[in-house]
């Protein structure tokens, strides 16, 4: 990447125009305290009620597991995904014991929590050099049989993790979109009072 294309419409720190979600990675190894790192920065999300409803499953490039939660993916994704360094499966505990209770409530919040977790995370990992690319495109089932995931946890999705690679080891179409993607105007995502987006 030469130039990154992003503004910001109102000032804020570079960090999160800086931050883009590549396909192309370099197959190189991310050592284990390296990429515990990103989810020690992941731990320090906020959560409603402090619940910490977050659970990061992962393999490491060369590792045991590597082709297991390779085989996760689909098609697509696995293509471009098998250059990444580290995948990691992002779930969120769907209860919490409350305050003050002694059995465990619904948490309605889990996803949204756990989105707050994944932020610090893909920040992190920029912020140390490394790349981020969100998946929703594994399946689920396949991940909660292999990977012994029990009732009352739901997948979220995967990430790959890597260092940035060259762009010609993509497929020709998605050659063109290895660049950072825009943002809609802000006046389309926010507004105050009622609801007029």
């Amino acid at each position: 990447m030469s130039a990154n294309p992003r503004v910001a419409e109102y000032a804020i720190n570079e960090q999160f125009i800086n931050r883009w979600s590549p396909r192309a990675f370099n197959p190189e190894p991310i050592s284990e305290e390296t990429l515990l790192s990103f989810f020690e920065a992941a731990r320090w999300a906020p959560s409603a009620y402090n619940s910490q409803p977050w659970r990061f499953l992962y393999a490491r490039r060369d590792t045991p597991n590597w082709q297991r939660y390779l085989e996760l993916l689909v098609p697509f994704n696995r293509s471009w995904a098998q250059h990444a360094s580290a995948l990691v499966l992002v779930i969120s505990k769907t209860s919490f014991i409350a305050p003050g209770a002694s059995e465990e409530s619904p948490t309605l919040w889990h996803a949204f929590d756990t989105g707050s977790a994944w932020g610090h995370l893909a920040l992190q990992a920029s912020l140390s050099g490394w790349h981020t690319h969100g998946m929703a495109g594994f399946d689920q089932a396949m991940a909660r049989e292999q990977l012994k995931i029990p009732e009352g946890y739901e997948l979220q999705a995967m990430v790959a993790i890597g260092k940035l690679g060259d762009k010609a080891t993509l497929a020709e179409g998605l050659q063109a979109r290895e660049v950072p993607s825009p943002r809609k105007p802000l006046a389309e995502l926010a507004a105050e009072g009622d609801f007029s987006l």
